[in-house]
């Protein structure tokens, strides 16, 4: 009989708050991280649907493919990719402004001291992300908890295969669906590292029967029965278990099941680390992203004759500062509500994109800008930003800090002016896989950077068993 060592709901707390520098570090090195047992709305923008793209890298058994695919140098013969070599000096740097106090600003009035900073690679670690992304692809397992689809919660609990699932919180229905298919799923619980908690926080606020003020009951009864009913949740207290949600709903859904919240993994849009509910390197920032049919547009960068662009609704101060700010000038184009045309020639012909966080920090328009070769302006503090443990987002976006948002124009003219705008909308490019979701799962698309995300968070925990 299997003799399991549970650990007091205090002390996972305390391993929690613990681990996340441990996982940071663990990602830098080569040695995978122990198996968790061995036991066991309508979008503002275009119409979108899945990508139909024949996938970059189709057999998932193709190791050496994997490999390749990241260590080749881009050869893409669009005219919005041959960039040519860069100008001036070709130093690739950037210049941020360190106040007299010491604090990293993006720019200041009196602009006293300059720091350079070069623009990195793409990857923190490419050979380490490529070398975990293999072992992950080949060993990790995961264990949906299963529902029948006479269920009276079956809408609630299965993904929605009959159709491109709509709205700007759809990314979890989306990884639903991909999950559901992918070679990752096991019926053997014993043999699973992470268990899936397949609830879906917007069908339960679209579901008349449970609806926004329901939802923190139901899942608290959902726990307390797969709790009672399973004995895998009780192990660990839930920490080898994990649920998607984008919707900003998801942040105070777990409040009267404070153990999900605490223990268990958070893949969510709404990813800021500054508020209650989410904790870094526990947790994961899953990106929304919109499908879309077709070949991708492109468009050269002298061709991008707008310095920056924003739209959308005035529901938040950085909003509203940002709009007061600028909304005169012709440079920067701010719109105080959404447009009523779509939004890709404004993308396309922008070289840089602002992302301003609203009621939440996450929106899908960071997705939207990679999507159009935009480069991102981030105008959101304590954003956790998606596959942050992969992604050098130095390296392809530009983070300004709201504070500065005075300053937003200078901060960019230098960018452009230095010729490190060419280096950054290169790296855009390049990084455009990683965001983009498909009908069937491709190698570094969206759902598989939320996969690996998932591995390197996987608990350490090790259930032991005795005869």
């Amino acid at each position: 009989m299997a003799i399991v060592k549970q650990a007091s709901f205090k002390g996972l707390f305390f391993m929690t708050s613990t681990t996340l520098i441990i996982l940071k570090t663990i990602f830098f090195f080569v040695t995978p991280i122990p198996s968790t047992s061995n036991l066991m709305m309508t979008h503002e923008h275009d119409d979108h649907h899945f990508d139909l793209n024949p996938p970059l890298v189709s057999n998932l058994n193709q190791y050496d493919d994997v490999v390749r695919v990241l260590h080749e140098e881009e050869s893409i013969s669009t005219d919005d990719n041959k960039l040519g070599p860069p100008h001036g000096d070709g130093g690739g740097r950037l210049r941020e402004v360190v106040h007299k106090d010491g604090q990293l600003s993006a720019g200041d009035s009196t602009f006293s001291k300059v720091k350079p900073l070069e623009v990195k690679e793409v990857y923190h670690e490419k050979d380490i992300f490529l070398k975990n992304y293999i072992q992950m692809n080949k060993t990790l397992k995961i264990y949906i908890y299963p529902h029948a689809e006479t269920d009276p919660f079956a809408n609630i609990f299965l993904p929605d295969n009959h159709g491109s699932p709509g709205g700007n919180y759809a990314s979890e229905n989306y990884f639903k669906i991909a999950l559901s298919m992918s070679h990752f799923v096991t019926q053997d619980p014993f043999k699973a590292d992470l268990f899936f908690l397949p609830f879906s926080i917007a069908g339960m606020r679209h579901d008349k029967r449970i609806g926004v003020g329901g939802i923190k009951t139901f899942i608290k009864d959902y726990i307390y029965n797969i709790s009672h009913k399973y004995p895998f949740w009780n192990r660990t207290g839930g920490a080898d278990h994990f649920y998607v949600a984008c919707h900003s709903i998801g942040r105070t859904a777990m409040e009267k099941a404070p153990e999900v919240r605490i223990n268990a993994i958070q893949v969510v849009c709404s990813s800021s680390y500054f508020l209650q509910g989410y904790t870094a390197h526990k947790d994961a920032s899953i990106p929304q992203i919109w499908p879309r049919p077709g070949v991708r547009p492109t468009r050269h960068p002298s061709k991008r004759e707008t310095l920056a662009f924003y739209a959308g609704a005035m529901n938040s101060r950085v909003r509203e500062s940002l709009v007061q700010t600028w909304i005169n000038d012709s440079e920067i184009r701010v719109h105080q509500s959404r447009l009523k045309t779509p939004y890709s020639e404004s993308l396309l012909g922008s070289k840089f994109c602002i992302h301003a966080k609203g009621f939440e920090v996450n929106t899908a328009r960071i997705g939207d800008a990679i999507y159009y070769g935009c480069v991102p302006v981030v105008l959101a503090d304590h954003y956790d930003l998606p596959f942050g443990d992969v992604l050098n987002w130095s390296s392809f976006s530009v983070v300004v800090s709201v504070e500065d948002i005075a300053f937003l124009k200078k901060i960019l003219n230098k960018i452009v002016d230095s010729d490190e705008y060419m280096k950054l909308h290169k790296n855009v490019v390049k990084v455009q896989k990683h965001f983009q979701w498909h009908e069937v799962p491709v190698d570094f698309d969206t759902f598989y950077m939320v996969m690996y995300e998932l591995w390197v968070r996987r608990s350490s925990i090790r259930i032991h068993s005795f005869n």
